[in-house]
Order: structure tokens, then C-alpha cells, then sequence
């Protein structure tokens, strides 16, 4: 096997390696909602010359891998290659390459090469304009002597040279001549081929039988990838299909399909985008029409398909003049409300001269309510903390009342108590005395036992009453000490003698005298307990009895 072949491969493989990783670069998205595929149309409109630049870049890249050493066989399918990635792109660079096969195909006097250029070419010319020269090339051109895949493009070149020459004349004869050669295009294609499939549904519809055809489609349309070039084919017939039935938002949600599927291979030769600028002249959005229309006729200008640009013509001159009413409508609405935007500027400059005089007004009279308002906010904190004073008294006096209502009623209670328990005692002694048992009595009178019993039913009911009172105090209480030196009471202990003495201090007993008095201890006793709770208290040791005095303030019930 000679260098140049293997130098031919090398080239095939890398052009290979860059046209997938090119299509596979670009998104495919599920087709879903109608207005998500418009949404994707208009970027791919937007972006419609970056998706030119990468095709060109493809095709560069492709022209710089080229072999100096190719034979004429391998110069034959690179020249192929380019033909392909133009066809639909750029056709006089199509035919350019075209020709260069032609003569490569003389020079090595190969029938089949040379069968291959020429209907290559037939169909470049065809979509050109230069019908003639393309049916002298077809008449030239034997039947009989064409093999099974030339014969194919044989069929297609006829076919598509009557579809073009249809859009130039339009003549049923013509039509009956691309059903022909449609038919006997299926008879060599071979079945299980997308191209078969594509062109019997094509078949199907000529007969008129929409609804095979749109399921056949439809099952085509679901396996189909985005990238495929049938994808914009089978996406379109689709839309023609709901046209014929008058389906208005399938016939757009496909056709729309198709066109940003076309954008997006750089295919310049396509119908979707007219047919779908006729759709949106349909619904009245006429601006969209014009875009889709423009960008129609530019990419038919670009690749010089003259077919395309013919067909264009027609319906641009429709939705050119009823865009360019609307643009004169447009400019007149524009002049009303630039006259309206003059007369409401004079209306608004005046406004501002009124405005800034009031302005003025109104800051001077905004500095003087300053200074009132500063004036009454200190008349309010004034009156704020004058506030906050008499609900503390009122608050203190409430306590007060109703400390004072339960102590007396429980010093009624147990004045009658002792009065009671002082009569027993009387008795007792009087009995005594008239027994003249005297030992007894003065036993009696020796005994500290009945002193002590009332001394400590006395702390009894004293703690029973604070409590009842302040029910929360000693958790109050030790709240305000440190976790590690808070009061743990005894078991059947209300309080103990610590709580006792600032029991005394929340009553306002804050004197240790009588602290000392009521609770028999001696003065420097009740003092070491004070000092040592202080030592002891979470709190500033200055503010621990006055805090000791806020206990069940808030929660009192008077």
C-alpha cells in the first residue's frame, strides 16, 4: 500500500475526530413547550454567525490537514469531503470543489468518478438557477450504466432539479415528474435506511394520507438526535403535515424545530425559516415574521441557492410591506408622543420651579418643628421617667397593701391564738396552785420548753405566710447567688435561718436590730450572714439586697 494512502487516512481520521467533536459540542435540548422552543430559535438567531465562524473554522482546519502527497483517488475524496460540508452552505465553493473532481475523474478516465462530479453538479446548478446547463449534464448522463448508489443520486438529482425548476414555474407536469422520480428513488434505496423512510413518508403524503405519515414521523422524530441531518428534514415534514391540518401551534412548535436545527448545522439552505415567517404573519407578529423573513433571504443570498431566494421573494414583498406600515405607524405614534413628552417636560419644569418654592417653604417650617419636636421629646422622656417612678410606687404601695392585709389578718389570728393558748396556761396554773402543788408550778415556770414550741411554731407560720406571699423566693434567691454556694434546704424546711433574715429585708425590715430581735440572734450574727451572702452573690455585691428587694414584684397578686 503506497505512502499517500496511508497519509489520505490520517487526514479522513483527524477530519473525522473534529467534525464529531464540533456536533458534540453543541447542546441538544428536549423539545418540550411551544414557548421554549421559540425561546431557543431566537438564540440560535441571535447566535446564528458564531454557528457560521464554527463551520468555516471546521472547514479550515480541514483545508490546513491536507497532504501534499495525495494521489488523484484520495485528492478525489478530499475535494468529495468539501463538497459536502458546502453543499448546503456555500454553493459556488461547492462547485468549485465539484469541478476540481470533474477534471481529476478526466485525467483518470473513471466512468463512476466522473458520473459521481457530474450529478453532484447537477444539483448545484439546479438550486442556482442555471437550469439548462444542469439538464444538459442529466441528458448527458446514461442510465444504464450507473451503478446502484450512483443510480440513487441520479434519482435524487432529478427529483431535486424538478423541485427547483417547480418553484421557478410552477406547472402540475412538474410536480408529476418529482412524484416519479421519488417512486423510483425507493426502489434502490435500501429499506432499513433513514433516507428510505424519509422519502416513502414523503411518498405517503403526496397521497394525501396525513395521518400514516404523521405517525411514521412521529416515530422518527423520537429516535432522532438533534445533530442528524434528517433531524431538520423529519422535523419540517412534521410541520407541513399540521399545516395541511391546519394544527397552527404544531405547525409552529416544527417548523420552528427544524429552522434552529438548521441555524445550528450553518445550513443557508432551508425552507423552515419561511415557512415559519408565513406562521407569525399568520398570528399578526409581524416584527417576528420580518426577522425570520430577513434572515431567510440572507442565508438563500449567502449560499446563492436562487430557487430559495425566488420563493423569498414572494412572500417577502407580503410582510415587507405590511412591516414597513407598521413602521411608518410606528414613527407617527413616536412623533405624538414626543410632542406629548414636550408639552408634559414645560408641564414638569414648571412643577419643579413650584415645587422647589414649596421645598423651600417646607424645610424651614420642617426646622422649626425640628427644634418643637427635640422640645417635646424631652417633655416626653420627662414625662417617661415620671411615669415608670409612679407605677414603681404604685407597685410598691400595692405590695405594701397587700403585705399589710395578709399580715394582719394573721396577726389577728394569732393574737387570738396566744390569747387562747395564755388562758390554758392560766388555768393550768390556778388548778395547780389551788392543789397547792407548788413544786409543779414552779417546774413550770423553770421549763424554757413552751418559749421555744412558740418561738418555732412562730418561724412556722412566718415562713407559711412569706411564702404563701413570695412563692418563688427562694429559687428567686438563689438565682442571685453562684451556682456552687446556693441554698440547698433540709428535708420539711421551708426556709432556714439565712432566707429568714432577707426574708425580713424583702418586707422592708432592713435594720439588723430588729432582724436580730425577731430571730433571737445576737446583732454580730445577723451581720456575718449579710456580708457572707453578699460575698456569695452572681450579682454586683452592691446591688444584692436591692435586688433581694424586686423579688416577686412583677408576678404579685394583688
Amino acid at each position: 500500500m503506497c505512502k499517500s494512502h496511508y497519509s489520505c487516512k490520517f487526514v479522513l481520521k483527524n477530519y473525522l475526530l473534529l467534525f464529531l467533536f464540533v456536533f458534540l459540542s453543541i447542546p441538544v435540548y428536549p423539545s418540550d413547550s411551544t414557548d421554549t422552543i421559540l425561546s431557543k430559535l431566537n438564540d440560535a438567531l441571535r447566535n446564528k454567525g458564531q454557528y457560521v465562524r464554527l463551520k468555516e473554522e471546521r472547514i479550515l482546519n480541514f483545508k490546513k490537514i491536507k497532504s501534499d502527497n495525495l494521489s488523484k483517488e484520495q485528492e478525489y475524496n478530499y475535494n468529495k469531503t468539501l463538497y459536502t460540508e458546502y453543499q448546503k452552505f456555500n454553493s459556488d465553493s461547492a462547485i468549485f470543489y465539484v469541478k476540481k473532481n470533474l477534471k481529476i475523474a478526466t485525467d483518470l478516465q473513471n466512468k463512476e468518478l466522473l458520473n459521481l462530479a457530474n450529478l453532484q453538479l447537477v444539483t448545484l446548478y439546479s438550486s442556482s438557477g442555471k437550469y439548462r446547463e444542469s439538464e444538459a449534464l442529466l441528458k448527458n448522463i446514461d442510465k444504464k450504466t450507473l451503478s446502484k448508489p450512483l443510480l440513487q443520486n441520479y434519482y435524487i438529482a432529478y427529483r431535486e432539479f424538478f423541485e427547483h425548476y417547480a418553484a421557478n414555474s410552477y406547472d402540475i407536469k412538474y410536480i408529476e415528474q418529482i412524484q416519479m422520480y421519488r417512486d423510483s428513488l425507493l426502489t434502490v434505496l435500501e429499506p432499513n435506511t433513514l433516507i428510505y423512510q424519509v422519502t416513502k413518508i414523503q411518498q405517503i403524503m403526496s397521497q394525501k394520507k396525513f395521518k400514516i405519515a404523521e405517525k411514521q414521523l412521529l416515530e422518527l422524530f423520537a429516535n432522532i438526535k438533534e445533530d442528524n441531518a434528517q433531524y431538520a428534514m423529519v422535523t419540517y415534514l412534521l410541520g407541513s403535515i399540521y399545516e395541511a391540518g391546519h394544527q397552527l401551534e404544531s405547525r409552529k412548535k416544527y417548523y420552528a424545530l427544524s429552522a434552529t436545527s438548521d441555524i445550528k448545522n450553518a445550513n443557508k439552505d432551508n425552507a423552515s425559516l419561511q415557512e415559519l415567517a408565513l406562521v407569525f404573519y399568520q398570528i399578526g407578529d409581524v416584527d417576528m415574521a420580518y426577522k425570520l423573513t430577513q434572515s431567510a433571504i440572507e442565508d438563500a443570498l449567502y449560499c446563492n441557492v436562487q430557487f430559495r431566494t425566488l420563493l423569498m421573494s414572494e412572500v417577502y414583498s407580503i410582510i415587507n410591506t405590511v412591516y414597513l406600515e407598521r413602521e411608518a405607524q410606528r414613527k407617527t405614534e413616536l412623533q405624538l408622543y414626543l410632542l406629548c413628552i414636550s408639552l408634559l417636560s414645560a408641564f414638569l419644569l414648571v412643577a419643579i420651579i413650584y415645587v422647589y418654592k414649596q421645598m423651600k417653604k417646607v424645610s424651614r417650617i420642617r426646622g422649626e418643628l425640628f427644634i418643637t419636636s427635640q422640645k417635646l421629646a424631652e417633655l416626653n422622656k420627662d414625662i417617661t421617667e415620671t411615669n415608670n417612678q409612679l407605677q414603681e410606687r404604685n407597685a410598691q404601695l400595692s405590695e405594701s397593701n397587700h403585705i399589710k392585709e395578709e399580715y394582719i389578718a394573721h396577726f389577728f389570728s394569732l393574737c387570738s391564738t396566744y390569747i387562747n393558748k395564755l388562758e390554758n396556761y392560766r388555768i393550768i396554773l390556778n388548778k395547780k396552785a389551788t392543789a397547792k402543788q407548788f413544786d409543779e408550778i414552779y417546774k413550770m415556770l423553770k421549763s424554757t420548753t413552751l418559749v421555744d414550741n412558740e418561738l418555732e411554731e412562730l418561724y412556722k407560720n412566718f415562713d407559711i405566710i412569706f411564702l404563701n406571699l413570695y412563692p418563688t423566693f427562694v429559687k428567686d434567691f438563689n438565682a442571685l447567688l453562684i451556682k456552687e454556694e446556693q441554698v440547698v434546704l433540709k428535708q420539711g424546711e421551708l426556709l432556714n435561718t439565712e432566707l429568714r433574715i432577707f426574708a425580713l429585708i424583702r418586707l422592708g425590715i432592713n435594720d439588723s436590730v430588729k432582724i436580730a430581735a425577731f430571730l433571737r440572734y445576737s446583732l454580730s450574727t445577723i451581720y456575718n450572714y449579710r456580708t457572707r451572702a453578699r460575698n456569695k452573690a452572681a450579682v454586683s455585691r452592691n446591688d444584692f439586697e436591692e435586688m433581694i428587694l424586686k423579688i416577686g414584684l412583677i408576678s404579685l397578686k394583688v
